[in-house]
């Protein structure tokens, strides 16, 4: 990486567009913006982290928090969150570094679940409005996938092969075809051939604690270095603190902590990409006299409405050591549950994936999910590690007004207010929960599993800004920009209207796709001393 910040190139004064976070959705912004000739900055609070210096295939050396958010938030609600690096990066790439690449378009009835269901709220698009961008991007990333892919509305093929089938998998599709399931691999942005000078998947199994052969088609490997090729630059290790705007109205600027010194970056439009905590955190922060509630908040949304997925585990033992590392974390899933089914006692549903961990992250989460599992009975399972392995899902969560990321009392070393995240389950979300774990336990009996233990818990994080037609009640419109102010756009995992059950990448970098878009179209009619803009 230190020949691609060499030859970066450097702005001073106002530039066409700042960039705030350089993860899924705002990487994806700045290399398409950069790409049509406007300057651009990107403002990240993390590193910027070399794949071969810094990524070690050592899962203790990893937890250091060299890519983890692991700044202060409050936590509160009937069943608060466990944040951490399951839901937040902190480093140039974001999330993507360390998450595992599973690549899974949103349904189309996802988009319309107020018209269909009567739940929720509807987004303000449709699916086929969001399918060109999900096979661009798909393309970009070299997305290795099923050639058939059971579930509507995609049914592929994908741009390329699937990856391997490991033992572990082709154990858990056993089971699941017992219990009358579709398996099928995941799809995944990892490649499976040498492509722009990355290796192919060497099968190393740390896609969550970086990949060191860059087959992980993390922004980090790809959006990121196109983006500086065509001119983008990135300050890493500056945090923002605040968007400033003028007279009119508008956004003027960002105010960011660079070594612990304020300073400014003028733009003409600026997009926050900080994901569904920090992005909140950012706009009520950000109150002045012309908006006292926060920027973009004259409906109130802004850190409401805070989703996330259902992540639970079911650890089974089996009668011999079962191959789960010489494969990425995520192998066979199936949708044959997604969505509402009549018979069941809850809405809408989940994804079951075949799952694994190292030893540290899977004794800490199985504890913390199990407080009473300790003693003899915990060493008998610390004992056969190898012979454990994981089915868990990707469970729907929906929106409610009451789970919200506000500002809390306290605040971080720099005297700014922490972001205060409270999150309470639903009853529908507690039914699914026991539901799929039940589901998860005979799967993995029926593949042989001796005994199983459950391992509840969520992942990712979702809304806080959704986007709407109704300024009353959505916090951006289709395009991503905020209501209140037409220079100001979101670009992150907080617009989503509802979640879904699937990993939410693809859709971030879809819907970034589409917004950069719309920002280099509607660009051309704003006065620039730029060429074209």
């Amino acid at each position: 990486m230190k020949p691609m910040r060499e030859q970066m190139r450097r702005y001073s004064g106002p530039v066409d567009v700042c960039v705030v976070g350089a993860g899924a959705g705002g990487a994806v912004v700045a290399k398409e913006l950069a790409e049509a000739g406007l300057s651009v900055v990107i403002i990240e609070a993390g590193p910027w982290l070399d794949t071969q210096k810094d990524f070690i295939n050592d899962e203790l050396v990893m937890l250091d928090g060299r890519m983890d958010w692991d700044g202060l938030r409050i936590t509160a609600g009937k069943t608060p969150l466990s944040l951490g690096r399951k839901n937040t990066g902190r480093a140039v790439g974001g999330s993507t570094v360390h998450y595992t690449a599973v690549t899974l378009r949103l349904h189309a009835e996802d988009f319309k679940l107020r018209t269909r269901e009567g739940i929720a709220e509807d987004w303000p698009l449709a699916y086929r409005e969001l399918e060109p961008y999900y096979e661009k991007v798909e393309r970009y990333l070299a997305v290795s996938g099923p050639r058939f892919f059971p579930w509507p509305p995609f049914h592929g093929p994908y741009p390329h092969p699937e990856l391997p089938w490991s033992a572990r998998d082709h154990l858990l599709a056993e089971g699941m075809l017992k219990m009358g399931l579709t398996p099928v691999k995941a799809p995944h942005a990892i490649i499976t051939g040498s492509k722009k000078g990355r290796s192919p998947c060497m099968m190393y199994g740390f896609c969550a604690n970086g990949c060191k052969s860059d087959a992980k088609s993390s922004t980090l490997v790809t959006y990121i270095p196109d983006a500086v090729r065509a001119g983008a630059e990135i300050r890493e290790r500056c945090f923002a603190v605040r968007v400033n705007t003028d007279a009119r109205r508008l956004a003027r600027s960002v105010t960011y902590l660079s070594e612990g010194k304020e300073e400014e970056q003028e733009a003409k439009v600026i997009v926050l990409a900080s994901y569904a905590v920090e992005t909140p955190r950012l706009l009520l922060n950000s109150a002045n006299g012309a908006f006292p509630d926060g920027l973009a908040n004259s409906s109130g949304q802004v850190g409401r409405n805070l989703m996330v997925h259902l992540g639970d585990n079911v650890i089974g033992r089996f009668p011999r050591p079962v191959d789960n590392w010489v494969t990425p974390p995520v192998g066979v899933m199936s949708q044959d549950h997604y969505g509402t089914h009549p018979h069941r006692d809850f809405v809408r549903g989940y994804t079951l994936q075949a799952y694994h961990m190292f030893p540290i992250e899977f004794f800490t989460t199985l504890v913390e999910a199990n407080p009473f599992l300790w003693g003899k009975r915990l060493m008998e399972v610390v004992d056969h590690y190898d012979q454990y392995t994981i089915l868990g899902t990707v469970g729907e969560v929906l929106p409610n007004g009451n789970n919200s990321v506000t500002l809390a009392d306290e605040k971080d070393s720099y005297g700014i207010p922490v972001a205060k995240v409270t999150y309470s389950h639903d009853g529908n979300s507690l039914r699914m929960s026991e539901y799929s774990m039940q589901l998860c336990e005979q799967v993995l009996q029926a593949a042989g599993a001796s005994h199983t233990i459950c391992m509840p818990g969520t992942i990712h994080l979702l809304g806080t800004c959704r986007m709407g037609n109704d300024p009353v009640n959505s916090v951006v419109d289709k395009w991503g920009c905020t209501h209140d102010i037409s220079n100001l756009f979101i670009c992150d995992g907080s617009v989503f209207v509802t979640g879904g059950a699937v990993n939410p990448s693809l859709t971030i970098q879809a819907l970034a796709t589409r917004t950069a878009e719309h920002i280099i179209r509607t660009g051309k009619k704003r006065p620039s001393p730029r060429s074209g803009w």
